[in-house]
């Protein structure tokens, strides 16, 4: 008998763990999947969090490992789910049901395949122009980081010959290594068509168009997006003050734009430039926080909240 009560005693405690583990809000773990965007996006919404009490955590993960990683509970919030081009990736885990969408983070963003402006005048206006002008481009499409959405339905355009394109290349880098390509040949006049999407400062940086025609691949309207804020399965019973931020809180494209030309033109790391934007759009943020409460439970007192943002270094 008393052994009996000893295991009922070791099997309530370490139910009692679990409950507490899985109660236990405190410690956000974002996946950033090295775009500028989620890198801005996650670092705004890290400050604001980290001020709330919770402290934040973010580890660079591919797409693919970024939604398995949602499914196994490895990580809780994901800023950058950008749709339509990540149906694919993400359809098989809402089937079932392991990860949430919970908020939409960003409206009128845009996800193709783009060329400097001398080559659209020149003629390339559509993705069936591109294997006109095969020899130009050398039948190369310079893509981001393997294994994202974007290379993904380019290499589906070449696989289904989609465009004529079945003997073209795509080249994979990262995007920093893209847009050097990408600026070393506008410098020659070079043609190039690589992959294109905004918010991003290389839409200022770069004279570009985007093309026509994509839309089986990128999304209809020519890659218009939107991007959505996901979330591993339990977490908005689990945590639903963390939740109700990330249903309130909404980045414009301009706002974006902000971030990254913080991040990429003047060289800072993303927490500074987080805590510079956070200083000059208090009044966003109060927005953001309507409703939200601190970690422990209390109400947040917006005004010194705001006072904190305002008096921020950066």
């Amino acid at each position: 008998m008393h052994r009996l009560s000893v295991l009922f005693s070791v099997f309530f405690s370490v139910l009692s763990l679990k409950v507490f583990a899985a109660v236990d809000c405190k410690k956000i773990r974002f996946s950033n999947v090295g775009w500028t965007d989620v890198t801005a996006s996650t670092a705004i919404a890290s400050e604001i969090l980290n001020s709330l009490g919770y402290e934040t955590k973010s580890t660079e993960l591919s797409v693919p490992m970024t939604f398995a990683s949602l499914k196994n509970k490895d990580i809780d919030v994901f800023l950058g789910n950008w749709m339509p081009t990540m149906t694919a990736d993400i359809r098989p885990y809402q089937l079932q049901g392991s990860i949430e969408t919970v908020g939409t983070i960003l409206r009128g963003a845009k996800y193709t395949l783009a060329v400097p402006s001398y080559v659209y005048d020149a003629g390339v206006k559509t993705f069936s122009d591109l294997n006109k002008f095969k020899d130009k481009f050398q039948g190369k499409i310079y893509g981001i980081e393997s294994g994202n959405d974007g290379n993904r339905h380019i290499l589906d355009i070449i696989k289904e010959n989609a465009f004529n394109l079945n003997d073209w290349k795509l080249i994979e880098s990262s995007e920093q290594a893209m847009l050097m390509e990408v600026i070393q040949a506008t410098k020659r006049n070079k043609w190039i068509v690589f992959l294109g999407w905004e918010p991003h400062p290389m839409n200022k940086l770069i004279k570009m168009q985007y093309l026509d025609g994509g839309d089986k691949y990128f999304g209809p309207h020519d890659g218009e997006s939107t991007v959505y804020i996901n979330t591993r399965k339990g977490y908005s019973t689990e945590c639903p003050n963390v939740i109700h931020f990330f249903k309130n809180f909404n980045l414009t494209v301009e706002d974006e734009n902000q971030m990254m030309d913080m991040i990429l033109a003047r060289k800072m790391e993303p927490t500074k430039a987080a805590q510079k934007w956070l200083k000059e759009n208090v009044p966003k943020v109060e927005k953001w926080l309507i409703d939200v409460k601190l970690s422990n439970g209390t109400p947040v007192k917006i005004d010194e909240l705001k006072n904190k943002f305002a008096s921020l270094s950066p």
